[in-house]
């Protein structure tokens, strides 16, 4: 076919007297563009070298030409017969009655119209949006290559997630070696094996959810994830929050379906009832292990659900970390059994909350599942994770990839901003079952933006995949450096760095000797007056930061106190109620350079420095006006 069309191209070219070796050289051009499409197309996986703009832009084009909306018809008719009356397109008569020049008329009450010539050329022409009203991941008749795009974001967002971040399923073994060629070369075929069956899975989603039978135990409380954390996934326009409200409803209604489906090898009538009425129950609950980020819990709310938040622990004792408390959980399980929807744990955080310890979840989760739930059919609680910025963290990816081989997760949801450096908007959801990916798809009401998906798809093809690699090689390189230079800086100012060895993405360090308790003459914290006083100071510090262009950083003192939709969180922003230090984090993510990381240091420095000059002035004039006030 390609060689027949340069044959013809040839042809037309030698007809304007263009010499044979001219159009030759041109038209290799031309193949080389085209055979590169078509290995996209074809392997659906993120090219090692990144694309260049233009031919990222000839592909995005080439896609919009296949919505009907691709031809200057679909402009709004009032701005083309604005331009007919101001004399720009002759006789209104003639051309809205006798004339029109366009393939495709739109009578229907969205077709995609754009009045503006700069917003088409922002979206490519892209103005259907991705999916129909019942599904988000359903292709739509009218928008062909929207459709096509998303399918193929998706799978090359997964390739990246996989071979890029480490999110594959395997659990290392060892201290991390790369391992024997043998080894290297099983783990190639069964990727290729996987990939394989992923084509066939993506061409097939739809009539696979919508043929679901109860014999599928990947669908309730068995061990589902054989197939890895990114085994199968879809993309969502909106941010974590919005999306964890999302994947909430849909687990609740997937819920509803498993548990109500009839029970088909029942003993007796007796054990049928018995099943029965264990597993209708409605699960309205979700027991979210604390982090001081407001979105996810209202989110939760968001989805009707009712939180119940399990307090947090510091662990291990010899650290500064503050993490899961597994044994509350295991008794919040026990008390709430049957009532509970899902467990939502959280991998990325600010420090000293670390990530939660998702593998021991996971276990107790499904062990919890396969001695209550007696029903095959029965959903049994779900595990949500919300991995927000945490692909960019291999240790992380390593902790899932071990939860979901050794216990239950359902879905595990992901920042497109935080992970792969493109506007605020998108979220990637991942999930060992392809059912529940499905379920929350099916969830998303109406169709939806496509813009999220355009970024993520043109800042994946400008990467590539060693350029995503040399990204997150770089993070890891600057972690070491990032957190030697705070350590040092801390200790300038007589405070120390938080030790928590299990976050290597946001470092923290003591802020307890910036504001002296007494510097203002008070005797007496009267009704923790005194204390009240100095979280003022300390949060004056962030705001001086912020002034001083610096940003980013979060300043969180002893014993704030935050009521979010009823619920009071004492000790708010360290994730646990009783936490002994004030003190600062920065974070070392994706994206940051070693130029920028030393001059935030710099800054930081000088910052601190202003601040501690200021606070001696107005402690030296205070000492001064209670020796005034004495004396009078």
């Amino acid at each position: 076919m390609e060689a027949t069309t340069t044959t013809s191209l040839s042809t037309l070219f030698t007809s304007l007297s263009i010499p044979q070796n001219h159009t030759s050289v041109g038209l290799t051009n031309l193949l080389s563009s085209n055979s590169q499409i078509k290995s996209l197309f074809l392997h659906k996986r993120l090219p090692d070298v990144g694309w260049s703009d233009v031919q990222i832009q000839r592909l995005l084009l080439e896609l919009s030409c296949l919505d009907t909306n691709c031809e200057t018809s679909v402009q709004c008719q009032q701005q083309l017969s604005s331009n007919i009356h101001r004399g720009d397109g002759g006789s209104s008569s003639s051309i809205s009655t006798n004339y029109y020049p366009h393939r495709w008329t739109g009578a229907g009450e969205r077709e995609g119209r754009i009045y503006s010539t700069l917003v088409s050329s922002r979206h490519f022409g892209l103005g259907h949006g991705i999916g129909r009203s019942g599904d988000v991941m359903e292709p739509q008749p009218k928008a062909v290559g929207s459709s096509a795009l998303l399918r193929l974001c998706l799978r090359l967002t997964l390739d990246a997630v996989r071979r890029g971040a480490g999110l594959n399923g395997q659990v290392a073994g060892g201290s991390g070696s790369h391992g024997s060629s043998n080894r290297q070369k099983k783990k190639n075929n069964n990727n290729k094996m996987q990939r394989q069956q992923e084509q066939k899975n993506d061409a097939n989603a739809t009539a696979v959810a919508n043929n679901h039978n109860t014999s599928n135990n990947t669908n309730n409380t068995s061990n589902n994830n054989q197939n890895g954390p990114a085994a199968f996934g879809t993309l969502l326009p909106v941010c974590t929050g919005m999306s964890m409200a999302l994947v909430l409803s849909g687990l609740r209604d997937r819920a509803n379906q498993l548990d109500n489906h009839p029970t088909s090898n029942s003993a007796n009538d007796e054990a049928e009832s018995t099943t029965t009425t264990t597993t209708r129950t409605e699960r309205n609950i979700v027991l979210w292990s604390r982090i001081d980020q407001k979105s996810c819990y209202k989110a939760i709310l968001s989805a009707g659900l009712l939180c119940i938040v399990i307090p947090t622990k510091r662990h291990p004792t010899n650290t500064d970390e503050v993490s899961t408390d597994l044994q509350e959980l295991s008794n919040a399980i026990h008390k709430y059994s049957h009532r509970i929807l899902a467990v939502v744990t959280t991998t990325s955080c600010f420090c000293p909350r670390v990530p939660d310890e998702v593998d021991e979840v996971a276990k107790l989760i499904q062990l919890w599942n396969n001695t209550n739930i007696t029903s095959n059919t029965g959903a049994g609680i779900a595990h949500v994770i919300n991995h927000a910025y945490g692909l960019q963290c291999l240790q992380t990816n390593k902790l899932l990839n071990r939860a979901c081989t050794i216990g239950r997760v359902d879905a595990i949801i992901c920042s497109t901003d935080k992970n792969f450096l493109v506007p605020v908007g998108g979220a990637l959801l991942l999930s060992p079952s392809e059912h529940v990916i499905s379920c929350i798809s099916k969830n998303y009401p109406g169709r939806a933006s496509a813009s999220p998906v355009v970024d993520l798809f043109i800042t994946l093809l400008s990467m590539g995949l060693n350029g995503y690699k040399s990204l997150l090689e770089e993070r890891r390189r600057l972690v070491t450096i990032f957190r030697n230079k705070f350590h040092a800086l801390a200790v300038k100012f007589d405070e120390r760095l938080l030790d928590c060895p299990r976050n290597t993405i946001s470092f923290g360090i003591t802020l307890d000797k910036l504001v002296h308790d007494n510097e203002d003459g008070e005797d007496d914290d009267i009704n923790g007056k005194m204390m009240k006083k100095r979280n003022i100071q300390i949060t004056k510090f962030g705001s001086m930061l912020f002034t001083r262009c610096i940003s980013g950083t979060r300043v969180v003192p002893t014993g704030e106190i935050k009521s979010i939709s009823g619920h009071t969180f004492q000790g708010f922003g360290s994730s646990t109620e009783q936490y002994p230090h004030s003190y600062m984090t920065a974070a070392c993510a994706v994206g940051m350079g070693e130029e920028e990381m030393n001059e935030f240091f710099n800054r930081l420095e000088k910052c601190w420095r202003e601040y501690v000059v200021k606070r001696e002035k107005e402690g030296r004039k205070n000492k001064q006006l209670k020796e005034m006030e004495t004396e009078e």
